[in-house]
This record gives structure tokens, sequence and C-alpha cells, in this order.
């Protein structure tokens, strides 16, 4: 058995990897995982640190919420210390502003990866730019307590952490469009009803639901598994043919990796 090693701890982010599952903690409990620029910042560190041997990606919060989504200290003319304001970015250029955002979403978007399969532990609160942490992630297992709500454009603003795409994907247009516009919470039950949440469990029983999950799909070999991913990713903007064709290609792959005779 392989120690549990941790490769990074700072700014309300802990990354621990043991064997092939790593597990990214936001650790603030206390402001129930309020996300700031420094945090997306360690997230994106996280990604970054990721050993190749890693398979499966846990992501989990502390305390009694997930993420309450970002640090209204944001919003204040004095914003975070050491850090621009939000306002002092909006009254920048145009470009300063958009590379400022697109720094943002790198924490967003590595859990994507088709190397490794990302789950989201989700208990309590996850507002905003939690629930579209929670959307970073390939597969959702969520508490009975677990509530979701899309605040952005309750606050004259729009998701933009990269959570718009996987929610319509999710759930659909008309379904996303409905609770981003209106901001309500979406409750565990609902979101396993409509495909939002893989599983819902008693909060007891969400850590042990999380590690049999990553049991399971540390089970078939690490290859198939990454080629299975990439095609699924793909399908959605792919036609029919094209998708038959990548199909075959990925099968050839795999049947000569299986023969000895891969690359």
């Amino acid at each position: 058995m392989t120690a549990r090693k941790t490769l990074l701890e700072q700014d309300g982010v802990q990354l621990t990897v043991e064997e092939a599952v790593a597990t990214v903690t936001l650790t603030n409990p206390a402001k129930r995982n309020a996300q700031s620029p420094a945090l997306w910042r360690a997230l994106a560190e996280a990604g970054r640190l990721l050993p190749g041997s890693v398979r499966v990606v846990l992501l989990r919060g502390e305390g009694k919420s997930f993420s309450a989504g970002l640090d209204r200290q944001a919003f204040t003319p004095e914003g975070f210390e050491g850090e621009p304001s939000f306002l002092d970015l909006a009254r920048g250029t145009d470009e300063a502003l958009d590379a400022e955002i697109a720094t943002y979403q790198e924490a967003f978007t590595w859990w994507r990866r088709n190397d490794i399969i990302s789950i989201a532990a989700v208990q309590g609160h996850a507002i905003g730019a939690g629930f579209q942490l929670a959307l970073a992630c390939d597969l959702r297992v969520c508490a009975e307590d677990a509530q979701f709500a899309m605040r952005e454009t309750s606050l004259g603003l729009v998701p933009d952490l990269t959570g718009t795409q996987p929610l319509v994907s999710l759930i659909g247009y008309a379904r996303a469009l409905e609770i981003c516009a209106t901001g309500r919470a979406v409750h565990a039950a609902e979101a396993e009803r409509t495909g939002l949440a893989n599983l819902v469990v008693p909060a007891a029983e969400l850590d042990a639901a999380v590690q049999d999950l990553a049991a399971a799909l540390l089970a078939a070999p690490r290859d198939a598994v990454v080629e299975t991913k990439a095609l699924l990713r793909a399908a959605g903007g792919r036609t029919f043919e094209e998708q038959r064709v990548a199909e075959r290609a990925a099968q050839g792959r795999r049947l000569r990796d299986l023969a000895g005779l891969g690359e």
C-alpha cells in the first residue's frame, strides 16, 4: 500500500495522492469554501501537479457546504489584498479583462482531461462558482442535503467559469436556462432525476459512496477507459458517421495494443 502524499496545501486547497487516486479538498469550511482568485490559482496548480499515475480525481469540500460560491469580497471596491478588484478589472482594457477571466477559468478546465475521471462529492450548498466547479467534474455524487444554484444572473453577471456547456449537455437547454435565469435552488432529488447528479446518498454515506465509485472506475484497464471517455466527450460535436469512424479507430488501437502490436 502506497502512503498518501500531500502535494499541495495553499489558499484553501489541498491535493493529496494515494496510488491511482488523487483528492482535491477545499479547506476553508469557516467561509463555506468560498472561492477567490487565489483559490482558483491553487486549483489550477493542483491540475499541473497531478502525477501521471493518477486515474481518478476526487473533489470535496470540508464542512457543511461543498462551496458557497465566489467570496463576496470580490465585489467590494478594495477586493482581495494583493489582487485587482473586479471593479478595477472592469475599468481596464477588453484584452486585459478577457485574459484575467481566462486565467480564472483554468481552475475549471483540467478536470475534463481524458486521462482522468473526476468525481465531485457534493454536500450542502454548491452555489455559483461552486456549482460550476461541480459541473467541471465528469461525475457528481451528492448528499441528500445538496443544493445547487446558479446565482450569477441574479447578480447581473453570467456563469463564466465553464459551467454553461456541461449544464446544457446534462439537463438540456430549457431547464438550464430556467435554472440560470431564476437562480433558484436545485435540490438533490431533482438533480438526480434530471441527470445532474449520478447518485444521491445520505450525508453520512457520501465519502464511502465516492470511494466505491472510484474503485469501480479503476477496475477496467486504463487505456480502455481513456479511449472511451474521449469518444463520449467528443460525440456531441460529431455527426453519426464521424463518430462511427472515431469508434473504429479507437477500437483498432485497443486491439493492436491487446495483441502486443501497439506503438
